[in-house]
């Protein structure tokens, strides 16, 4: 699946240098290069969002490498990379991550893998602070659910956490589901990929009252995905179906909510150019593509959410377009204007290819990954100061 995605993108991507848009540079930005992945035991190709604690310090994942080449969970601080587990040591033990991690208020890392466990089928584990591995679920591939992927882990004042699975559920196109801290795992609700959506890649979002938000790449009134609530006790309602023209098609990732209940997310394609859009959907439904992107400098193909700001800003990431068609971190005002704050450089060791989205810290910085690219060629960790 991977080399498939990769290989598409690239090839897209060098398409799109062949347009030529109008965008918004952006002023006083500076990008730095935090790490560069080697593919050895340090891990290599991070395609998930990092998280970031009170101290600075970033906990990310890396779907391949270690010192098992079935991927790692890291920790970078001010020092060198520290890998926190090695994936794939033994039948139980989960593999291939591609989702980001969840930290608890006593530094413990929640997250998910897309393959092994107990029966082959993805896991969800906790590491502690010392990097001890539990697993608190396997996945049995059937009614329980099969292969979380892109989303990570949310996590409510109880210690439970809530995701979704790609495949398996009544109808084997994916699951919302409930893991207790115990590592009781309850399916809340199971897609048909009918009406109510199907195959949910990204994450979920939750309000205070335990509703959990989120998108489906494929299913709804046109099979080009869906915004979707479940209730705490697992009613499904769709709040929007795109229609897979200007409005977008195909969302990849999770949603972020702002304290009105407004949702904000991307698709891969679909808008004006059909290369992707940003989108708002309000509580009752109503969708404003906020920005369609043209396919050139200002990016192509975001697969990644969205962060945002005290001031509606949003920013994110696109997988290709930009100068070199390898991919852009940007940022939306909340009246749609975009300014492209980096643009990757094919074949330099700033990275390329970013699939995972952004952490911002209190003073705006931002911090992501790239799946390829850096010093060496298997994906990089970066920095972008205001």
């Amino acid at each position: 699946m991977i080399s498939r995605t990769v290989s598409a993108a690239l090839a897209l991507a060098a398409v799109l240098l062949l347009s030529a848009v109008v965008n918004h540079s952006a002023q006083a930005q500076t990008f730095g290069l935090l790490y560069s992945f080697t593919n050895e035991t340090d891990g290599g190709y991070p395609y998930s969002t990092l998280v970031q604690d009170a101290a600075g310090n970033l906990y990310g994942t890396t779907y391949y490498g270690g010192a098992y080449t079935y991927g790692t969970a890291f920790e970078l601080s001010t020092g060198p990379e520290t890998v926190l587990h090695s994936f794939g040591n033994g039948m139980g033990d989960g593999s291939s991550p591609f989702a980001g991690l969840v930290r608890d208020s006593s530094g413990n890392l929640y997250g998910t893998t897309y393959s092994g466990g107990a029966s082959g089928y993805g896991t969800v584990f906790m590491l502690d602070t010392t990097g001890k591995e539990t697993i608190l679920h396997s996945f049995a591939g059937g009614a329980d659910g099969n292969s979380p992927i892109y989303g990570s882990l949310v996590r409510d004042g109880s210690g439970n956490l809530y995701g979704t699975t790609k495949l398996g559920g009544a109808s084997g196109v994916g699951t919302v589901f409930k893991v207790t801290k115990t590592g009781k795992e309850t399916v809340l609700y199971s897609f048909t990929n009918g009406p109510d959506g199907g195959y949910p890649f990204g994450g979920l979002v939750r309000d205070s009252s335990g509703n959990l938000y989120g998108t489906t790449y494929s299913g709804g009134a046109s099979s080009v995905g869906t915004v979707f609530k479940v209730t705490k006790t697992g009613t499904e309602t769709v709040l929007y179906n795109f229609a897979g023209g200007a409005d977008g098609e195909y969302p990849y990732a999770g949603l972020v909510r702002d304290t009105s209940g407004n949702l904000y997310g991307t698709t891969s394609e679909g808008g004006h150019s059909n290369v992707g859009t940003v989108f708002k959907v309000t509580p009752t439904g109503h969708e404003t593509v906020l920005y369609s992107f043209a396919g050139g400098k200002d990016g192509a193909n975001p697969f990644a959410g969205l962060v945002r700001d005290t001031k509606g800003n949003l920013y994110g990431t696109t997988e290709a377009g930009g100068a070199s068609g390898v991919g852009t971190v940007f940022k939306l005002t909340a009246t749609g204007k975009e300014t492209v704050l980096h643009t990757f450089t094919a074949g330099k060791t700033d990275g390329a290819n970013p699939f995972g989205g952004l952490v911002r810290d209190a003073a705006g910085n931002l911090y992501g990954t790239t799946f390829v690219g850096g010093a060496f060629g298997h994906g990089a960790v970066y920095e972008i100061t205001p």
